[in-house]
Parts: structure tokens; C-alpha cells; sequence
């Protein structure tokens, strides 16, 4: 079991760095091989958090990002999830499976349209409605969850940001939302650590794959995975939504 969550991590992170929607691999599988929901949930955050963390450590060695500009994101992020954790006992999961599906094919219709195309944009401009848009995914993804780190990716990519620079601050973004629910999950006593340890050990390593790939793909390319990720996304939601409830 331990290895196969070693393989879940790291297949999982993978794709999650390069295009977001790694839990729908990680997140299933848990539960498939009949992890506790909440103690996979929690190993779920733990190994985001940490292995989005190193991602960040490896760019800012790399000189593809500084603390200067990832702090406001962190903070953001960090602060939409706090409020998130809050206020999802206020909502059914059927309610927050209708607003993720409407949030992400909202985004996939935009890409389309030409306003969610990546650009050559190395610098973010936090202006008001990126702060709002940052927050509201941390509000998300202390709430649900899947789909957040897809969602940051249009986010930068509506501002113009090249794509290796989306990923490096959608990991940021990633690393601040998670770190609040982990904490919350390891003062809870729902953290099964051994299982834990060995699902962030390859994430660890599926993160820093998936950052080595990232620096060789190209925008086109990138929007083009986006996409495919964003309609796997939709189908799992909509599956979840109006099959399984």
C-alpha cells in the first residue's frame, strides 16, 4: 500500500504542476484502496503543501521567482483558504460540485475565446480583480478543492503571464491554501503518517518532474493540456454531481 501511495503522489503531481487536477488521481485512488475520506483528505493537503513548497524552493534557486512577488499571492491564497475552511459547513458538496463545474466551464469557454491564453508576461500585476480572483480560489479550495490549481493557471494566463512563470505562482498559490486545511487536519488527529509520508514523498519527486517538464513546454501547448485537464475535470464533477448523488 505504501508504494502504490508513493505512485500516487508522484503520478498525481506530475500533471498537477503542469496543468492542475492532480487530486482527481490522488484523492480517488486514497479512497479506492479504503483510506479513511477525512485522513485522505488530510495526506491529500500535507503532500500538496509540501511538495508545491518545493517546487517553489527549486524556481526561487532558479531565479523564476522571488519572494517579493510571492509573498501577496501566499498571503491571498493563504487568507482565501482560512475563510474557506470557515464557511464550508454553510454549503453542501452538491452546492460546491455546481459551483466548481460552472467555475471551470466559465474558464474553459474564455480560453477560447482568446482570454486565457498564456502570454510572455514574466512580472503579475496584482491589480483588484486578480486579488479578488486569487482569494476566491483560496475560498474554494479551503471549501472543495478540485480544480484550484487549474483554476490559478487561468488566472495568470488571463494576465498575460508566460506559462512557466503561471506554474511557479500557481504552486505558490497552491502551497498557501493547502498549509492552512493540513494544519488544520494534523491538530485535528485525522493524519494517517505513514500513508502520508509516503504519498509526499512522491509527490515531492512528481513535483519537481513536473517542474523539469514544465520549462520545455510550450504556451500553445500548455493552453492546449489545460484544456484537456479542464474538460477531465468537468466530466469527473458532473459525474460525481449527477450520477453518483
Amino acid at each position: 500500500m505504501l508504494i502504490l501511495l508513493f505512485l500516487i503522489g508522484l503520478v498525481g503531481n506530475i500533471i498537477g504542476t503542469l496543468a492542475g487536477g492532480g487530486g482527481l488521481i490522488t484523492l480517488p485512488t486514497m479512497l479506492l484502496i479504503g483510506m479513511p475520506v477525512h485522513s485522505a483528505i488530510g495526506a491529500n493537503k500535507v503532500a500538496s503543501a509540501i511538495s508545491a513548497l518545493s517546487n517553489f524552493y527549486s524556481a526561487l534557486r532558479h531565479k523564476e521567482v522571488t519572494f517579493a512577488e510571492a509573498r501577496p499571492i501566499a498571503i491571498l491564497c493563504f487568507s482565501g483558504g482560512l475563510l474557506g475552511g470557515l464557511i464550508a459547513s454553510l454549503l453542501s458538496s452538491k452546492t460546491l460540485t455546481i459551483l466548481a463545474l460552472g467555475l471551470l466551464i466559465f474558464a474553459f469557454v474564455l480560453s477560447f475565446l482568446g482570454k486565457t491564453n498564456f502570454g510572455e508576461k514574466v512580472v503579475l500585476e496584482l491589480k483588484h480583480r486578480t486579488r479578488a480572483l486569487l482569494i476566491g480560489v483560496g475560498i474554494y479550495d479551503g471549501m472543495f478543492g478540485p480544480g484550484s490549481g487549474t483554476l490559478l493557471l487561468y488566472i495568470y494566463a488571463s494576465s498575460g503571464l508566460s506559462y512557466m512563470k503561471a506554474v511557479v505562482l500557481g504552486r505558490v498559490g497552491i502551497f498557501a491554501t493547502c498549509f492552512g486545511a493540513a494544519i488544520t487536519y494534523i491538530l485535528t488527529g485525522q493524519i494517517l503518517w505513514m500513508e502520508t509520508l509516503s504519498l509526499m514523498a512522491g509527490a515531492i519527486i512528481g513535483a519537481q518532474i513536473g517542474l523539469l517538464l514544465s520549462r520545455k513546454v510550450s504556451n500553445k501547448l500548455a493552453s492546449q493540456l489545460l484544456r484537456i485537464i479542464t474538460i477531465i475535470l468537468i466530466a469527473q464533477l458532473a459525474y460525481d454531481l449527477f450520477v453518483l448523488s
